[in-house]
């Protein structure tokens, strides 16, 4: 015991390094090699699962803002990636080793390049100041790992594709501590880089109004960054502490507005969208309805439905293969994986292939069953199942679902379009409210003065550029 006390201590006392950020000594069990290491890896992942919002010049336009901001920090060498993510929610994030990604979802709510530069040097300052890394070590040392508690395993999870367990660091929610350095560090980058850092005062604000808006929800950035209590108030504390002279300080409204002049707004129909429990795929032209109360989730690689007690999956994706059986034969065959008699048959016309199958994993047993569908020169797989203990309760809402897959043929779903964000300058003193009633909007009053940081009533002068949603509403919604 007492040599493995002198160990540990040895361990504990050479793995102390210095923050960069801080300046102070700190217990760090994963170097830099292995952040950018995983940073790499990570940053893949991201790509694969959220995708890249396609316009390379706004791609350029945040990559240059962004090195700017990172040429200011105490970690200016690293491999410093910057991206727009083709993502609707109000989100911005970072991962180890230099990779900072901020949502098309964000670009919308701002309303200049300063908040911008807030933003992102809040998630520069997570990387610079290493709080992942320093998560990874606190769980090392407590002996959890990364793994997610969910009811698929990371061997069953090949089967069921769920996401990778080393996607999930994405989603470690930062301390108090951290955030309130984050904001720190975000302050002085901005600030260096000639920004003025009070726009994230109004950042905070926008924020604050959206989740006001959507009741008890919070938007993604404030999910996973923990508001610490009164925050404009620390960042006003922040600020003054600086004594900053901010009269030249850059803000760029106008050169802002106009870089994102036709973004995409809220979701984007054309990979598909829900209507209550049916989801909608126009470019595939395909159908399914889940079962009513379950909650759905669609993103680039699936979509899906889980019950409220996470006790039961649904899920759709492309399969490889050339035909619905040769796709099910090699799913069928996975090691570990126990499997029912393959049988053929239609769903809905379409060529199917179809078995029971069940897993075991770490904590208990899965069953299921999977559905495998040729249609449009594309093999479609169809994955129901939950724990050996409920799945009787679940059993037929789950076939019902894997039997409405469907081809899509009514030309409206299939010919609806994204909303895009529009600008016109005003020739006259007036309100959004006042506006909605003569430019009609697929959106509410309340979101358009949002996304332009004003109240609705607010008196907007002569000369101002406004951002407004333009496009149809979904079918089907109001």
């Amino acid at each position: 015991m007492r040599c493995a006390a002198l160990s540990l201590g040895w361990l504990l006392c050479t793995a102390c390094a210095v923050n960069p950020a801080t300046g102070k000594r700190e217990l760090m069990l994963v170097s830099e090699g292995q952040e950018i290491q995983m940073g790499a890896q990570y940053d893949s992942q991201v790509v694969a699962s959220i995708g890249v919002y396609p316009d390379p010049a706004l791609q350029t336009y945040v990559t240059d803002v962004g090195k700017r901001l990172a040429a200011a920090s105490e970690r200016p060498n690293l491999a410093w990636t910057f991206r727009v993510v083709d993502d609707p929610s109000v989100n911005a994030f970072a991962i180890p080793g230099g990779h900072v990604y901020i949502t098309r979802g964000i670009l919308a709510h701002m309303t200049n390049e300063a908040e911008l530069a807030a933003v992102m040097g809040h998630e520069i300052g997570h990387v610079t100041a290493r709080h992942t890394a320093q998560q990874m070590t606190q769980q090392q040392l407590a002996g959890l790992g990364l793994a997610i508690g969910t009811i698929a395993s990371s061997r069953i999870a090949r089967y069921a594709g769920q996401a990778s367990q080393a996607l999930q660091v994405l989603f470690l929610k930062f301390s108090r501590d951290d955030e309130n350095q984050a904001d720190q560090l975000g302050i002085r980058y901005s600030s260096r880089a000639n920004y003025d850092s009070r726009e994230m005062v109004d950042v905070m604000q926008m924020l604050d109004r959206i989740q006001a808006q959507s009741g008890s929800k919070l938007p993604e950035w404030l999910a996973t960054h923990p508001d610490p209590g009164n925050r404009v108030a620390h960042i006003n504390a922040i600020l003054s502490a600086m004594q900053t002279d901010f009269a030249h300080a850059s803000v760029n409204r106008e050169g802002y507005a106009r870089r994102i002049d036709g973004i995409m707004f809220g979701m984007n129909p054309r990979e598909g969208f829900f209507r209550g429990s049916e989801f909608f795929q126009p470019d595939l032209r395909f159908r399914i309805t889940f079962p009513s109360g379950w909650q759905t989730a669609n993103t680039k690689q699936v979509v899906g439905a889980q019950t409220t007690q996470q006790d039961a999956i649904i899920e759709l994706r492309l399969a490889a293969g050339s035909s619905a059986e040769e796709a099910a034969r090699a799913f069928l065959s996975q090691q570990d994986l126990q499997a029912g008699a393959l049988t053929g048959g239609k769903v809905n016309g379409l060529t199917a292939a179809s078995a029971t199958f069940a897993a075991a994993t770490e904590r208990d047993t899965l069953r299921g069953n999977a559905v495998f569908i040729e249609y449009a020169n594309t093999v479609y797989r169809l994955l129901a199942y939950g724990t050996q203990a409920t799945w009787a309760n679940h059993q037929e809402a789950a076939r019902r679902a894997l039997g409405s897959f469907a081809p899509l043929t009514d030309p409206a779903l299939l010919s609806v379009q994204p909303q895009r964000v529009s600008l016109f300058t005003l020739d006259r003193r007036t309100t959004i409210t006042e506006l909605a009633r003569q430019r009609p909007s697929p959106v509410l009053v309340a979101t358009l003065a949002l996304i332009n940081q004003v109240d609705a009533d607010a008196p907007l002068e002569p000369g101002r550029v406004v951002k407004w949603v333009v496009g149809q509403p979904l079918p089907g919604t109001p």
